[in-house]
C-alpha cells in the first residue's frame, strides 16, 4: 500500500492551461518545502522535464496504453516513495484517450487507478454562468471520477470572478483557484509543442518560477492540500527496476552504455536508464552537439527522441562523433534508435549529412503522424527477439525514405498493417517510441548483446577516448 496525498490537474479540453497550473502547483509546494512527486498521463517527453525543474526529482510518466494499467500503480508509488505529495498532469481533455478504445489511457482512467481527486482547469473566457453546466457534465459523467474543484483560467475581472464562482457554488464544486488573463504563462512552443527544457534551462528556470507565482496568488493551496490528503491508500507495490529485470549476469566489469543526451536528444522515460543500470550496465550521457567523442569503453548506444532537425547544422559539422558512432555500428556493438535517434543514423536529415549507419534520408514534411501503436518485432535484434511484443507511440512530422528496411524493426498492427524501421547488424532504429517498463527484458537483452560485444573485441575501433564519462542520474 501506498498512502501519498496526491491530485491529478485535468481539463474539459488541451489548451486551456492544465500545464501551468500543474507545473506551477509542483513548484508551489515545493517552495512550502514539501517533497513533491511530478507526473505525466500519456507518452509526453516535454511536460515533465518542466515538472523536474519544478521539483527537483525526476518527472514520470503513467501511459496505460504502453505500459499497461496493472503498471499504473506501481510506476506511480516508484516516483512518489519518499514524497509527501504527488501531483500528476493529465493528458488532452479529462476522458479523453486512446482513440476508439474507450476510456483507455484517459486522464479518468489514471485518477480511478490512483484512486486520486482531480482539480478540472477550466478556460473560464467567455462564459460565465454556464460554466457551472460545464463542470456539472465532467462531474457527473462517470461517478467513479471524483473532481474535487475547480480551478479557473482566463479569469477576466473580478465580476466576471464573482459570477463563475456564484454559478459553481450554486452547483456545490468548490472554486480553488482562478487565475486572471494577465497572468497567463506562456512558453514557447513549435512543431510538436512546448520547446524542451533542455533547450532553454534558463528561460524554462525562469518561466517555472513564474508559474509558481501565478499558483500561489490565485489559488488556495491550503485547500488543495486539504483535498490531496483525502486520497485513500493505493494498493500498490512500488515497481523496482531490479526486480523487474531478468536474471542476466554479467560476467566482470560492467558494459557502458552510452546515452544521447543534451538539447538534441531530450526524450527518454526515465525508467529506461534504471532499467539498464539494473541489467548490469554503466550508464553514461553523452551530448552529439558538444562530445566529438562516444564514452570511454562504450558497448553500446541508446539514442532516444528529440528535436535533431532543429540542430541538424551543429550534428553535421560534428564529423568526429559521427564517424565514430558509425565505427561503433560496424563493429556489430547494439545500438537503439528511437525516432529522432533514427534520424541521426541516416544518411541524410534535410540535406545535411548524419551518421549513415541506415540506409535512408530524412526530410521535414508538414505532416503530423501522431497515435499509439501496437507491434511485434519481426526480426531478432539486440534489442528485441521476433514475436517480442510491444506497444509504442509514433509523434513527428518528418519522413525517412525508405520507412523500413530489408530487415524491419516492428510489424505495426491495426486498420492499415505496415513493417517499419530496421535491423542492421546490431543496430535496431525506429520511429515508435517504447516505454521499457513494459517489457524490461529488452533492456536485459540490451545489455547482454553490449557485454558479449565487449568480451569478443573492442567494439570503440576507431573510436578515440574521451576520457571521464558523465554518469546519468536517472
Amino acid at each position: 500500500m501506498i498512502d501519498v496525498p496526491r491530485l491529478v490537474v485535468a481539463a474539459p479540453a488541451s489548451g486551456t492551461g492544465k500545464t501551468t497550473v500543474a507545473t506551477g502547483l509542483m513548484a508551489a509546494f515545493a517552495q512550502r518545502g514539501l517533497r513533491v512527486s511530478p507526473h505525466k498521463v500519456g507518452p509526453d517527453y516535454i511536460d515533465p522535464g518542466y515538472h523536474a525543474l519544478a521539483t527537483g526529482r525526476p518527472g514520470r510518466n503513467l501511459d496505460a496504453y504502453m505500459c499497461g494499467t496493472d503498471l499504473v500503480g506501481p510506476l506511480f508509488a516508484h516516483g512518489a516513495q519518499g514524497c509527501d505529495l504527488a501531483v500528476v498532469e493529465g493528458v488532452m481533455g479529462l476522458y479523453d484517450g486512446a482513440s476508439g478504445q474507450g476510456e483507455l489511457a484517459s486522464t479518468a482512467q489514471v485518477s480511478k487507478l490512483l484512486r486520486a481527486p482531480v482539480v478540472l482547469v477550466v478556460d473560464a473566457s467567455s462564459q460565465s454562468r454556464s460554466v457551472a453546466a460545464l463542470v456539472h457534465g465532467f462531474a457527473s459523467f462517470d461517478p467513479q471520477v471524483r473532481i474535487g474543484g475547480v480551478i479557473l483560467n482566463k479569469v477576466g475581472s473580478d465580476r466576471h470572478e464573482e459570477l463563475l464562482r456564484d454559478a459553481l457554488e450554486e452547483a456545490g464544486m468548490p472554486v480553488l483557484g482562478a487565475l486572471r488573463r494577465a497572468e497567463g504563462v506562456t512558453t514557447p512552443s513549435r512543431h510538436l509543442g512546448l520547446v524542451p527544457v533542455a533547450e532553454r534551462h534558463g528561460d524554462a528556470t525562469a518561466a517555472v518560477a513564474a508559474m509558481a507565482e501565478t499558483v500561489r496568488r490565485g489559488c488556495d493551496l491550503d485547500a488543495l492540500w486539504a483535498l490531496a490528503r483525502t486520497a485513500p491508500p493505493v494498493d500498490a507495490t512500488p515497481w523496482d527496476p531490479a526486480g523487474a529485470v531478468p536474471v542476466r549476469p554479467v560476467d566482470g566489469a560492467r558494459p557502458v552504455i552510452a546515452v544521447a543526451g543534451g538539447p538534441a536528444f531530450s526524450f527518454l522515460y526515465a525508467e529506461h536508464p534504471e532499467l539498464l543500470t539494473a541489467a548490469g550496465a554503466e550508464v553514461a550521457v553523452f551530448d552529439p552537439l558538444r562530445d566529438e567523442r562516444l564514452p570511454e569503453g562504450t558497448a553500446g548506444l541508446v539514442i532516444g527522441g528529440g528535436f535533431p532537425e532543429v540542430y541538424v547544422g551543429e550534428l553535421a559539422a560534428n564529423e568526429p562523433l559521427r564517424a565514430a558512432v558509425a565505427a561503433l555500428a560496424a563493429s556489430g556493438a547494439p545500438l537503439a534508435a528511437e525516432c529522432a535517434g533514427l534520424l541521426y543514423l541516416a544518411r541524410s536529415l534535410d540535406g545535411e549529412p548524419m551518421c549513415a549507419v541506415v540506409p535512408g534520408d530524412a526530410r521535414m514534411s508538414g505532416r503530423l503522424t501522431l497515435g499509439y501503436r501496437d507491434a511485434v518485432a519481426v526480426s531478432d535484434s539486440p534489442l528485441a527477439a521476433a514475436g517480442t511484443r510491444m506497444r509504442g507511440h509514433e509523434f513527428h512530422r518528418t519522413v525517412l525514405e525508405p520507412g523500413a528496411g530489408a530487415t524491419a524493426a516492428w510489424g505495426l498492427r491495426g486498420p492499415q498493417p505496415r513493417v517499419e524501421g530496421f535491423v542492421i547488424g546490431g543496430v535496431h532504429a525506429s520511429y515508435l517510441h517504447t516505454h521499457w517498463a513494459a517489457g524490461p527484458g529488452v533492456a536485459a537483452r540490451f545489455v547482454e548483446h553490449a557485454a558479449r560485444s565487449r568480451a569478443v573485441g573492442p567494439t570503440g575501433a576507431g573510436v578515440p577516448p574521451q576520457g571521464r564519462a558523465r554518469s546519468c542520474a536517472g
